[in-house]
């Protein structure tokens, strides 16, 4: 027992930016876990490791939102590697959803630190949103609706429906630093009947490009009075690295799931993070 005091003393950190203070292999352990499922399914993980930051970590100021910004830049390259190297990313896709996505973010970051500050109203919002989306999910699983073939290199979309879709999801991701993935990727799947094969590597990619922005927005752009925006640079880098992993082994598992249990794992995830919003 004194043994294992030790170590836990010995690993325990405090990060002086977030005023966090933690088991130093925690983080990334945590954030591994999430993310070899998430990137399944187009999602980076950071949409469920910002509850875990606010309610198990208690970091709450506007900096988690930079914080989570910044372990997308970390883990999300190994996944989109994946899928570029064995010929899965939808490139049309990924340019609208980057191209819609920037705007947002910098429309989000101003509407994070001038109305909310405290955003309990709006996360309710939003889980009311995540949880209709859920069940959109897990109905068109249940009501067996066909899907384009995966193997339609086309796979169709409406450019001007996506490009107002990114915007708008660009602008969430700003707000609460979680890039949009998890927002973009069931409208792709219940609203463009796109197959989830093949816009995962594309909505992590948009992810990137958003936190990217929103990472520089965070850092450069003065704060106001009183209000850490700055991102924890350690703490992020640690929820990267273990999100690295995961979303890599991820990417390389994703194309042996079936697509029903690819809908039921998306449903699954959209469902908690909605009730826990609500």
């Amino acid at each position: 027992m004194s043994d294992i005091g030790f170590l836990m003393e010995w690993t325990t950190v405090t990060f002086p930016v977030s005023g966090v203070v933690t088991q130093l292999w925690l983080p990334p352990l945590v954030a591994f876990v999430v993310s070899f499922f998430t990137s399944m399914v187009g999602i980076s993980g950071a949409v469920l490791l910002l509850p875990f930051q606010v309610s198990v970590l208690h970091f709450v100021t506007p900096a988690v939102s930079a914080t989570n910004l910044v372990f997308n830049l970390v883990a999300i390259p190994g996944g989109v590697w994946r899928y570029i190297r064995e010929g899965r990313m939808h490139w049309p896709l990924t340019r609208i959803i980057v191209i819609g996505t920037l705007p947002g973010i910098v429309i989000g970051y101003f509407l994070r630190t001038a109305w909310f500050p405290d955003p309990a109203s709006f996360k309710r919002f939003m889980g009311w949103v995540l949880l209709y989306l859920a069940g959109r999910v897990l109905a068109d699983l249940l009501l067996r609706k066909s899907a384009p073939p995966e193997d339609n290199p086309e796979c169709h979309f409406h450019k001007g429906g996506m490009l107002l879709l990114s915007g708008v999801v660009g602008v969430i991701g700003g707000i609460y630093g979680i890039g949009g993935g998890a927002i973009i990727a069931p409208f792709c799947v219940t609203l463009f009947r796109l197959p989830v094969h093949a816009i995962a590597g594309a909505t992590l990619a948009g992810t990137f490009f958003t936190s990217v922005a929103g990472v520089a927005l965070y850092s450069l752009l003065p704060a106001p009075p009183g209000l850490p925006t700055a991102p924890d640079w350690t703490l992020g880098a640690l929820f990267g690295l273990g999100g690295m992993g995961g979303m890599y082994l991820g990417a390389r598992c994703q194309k042996f799931m079936p697509q029903p249990l690819l809908k039921k794992l998306l449903g699954g995830v959209l469902t908690l993070l909605a009730l826990h919003y609500i």
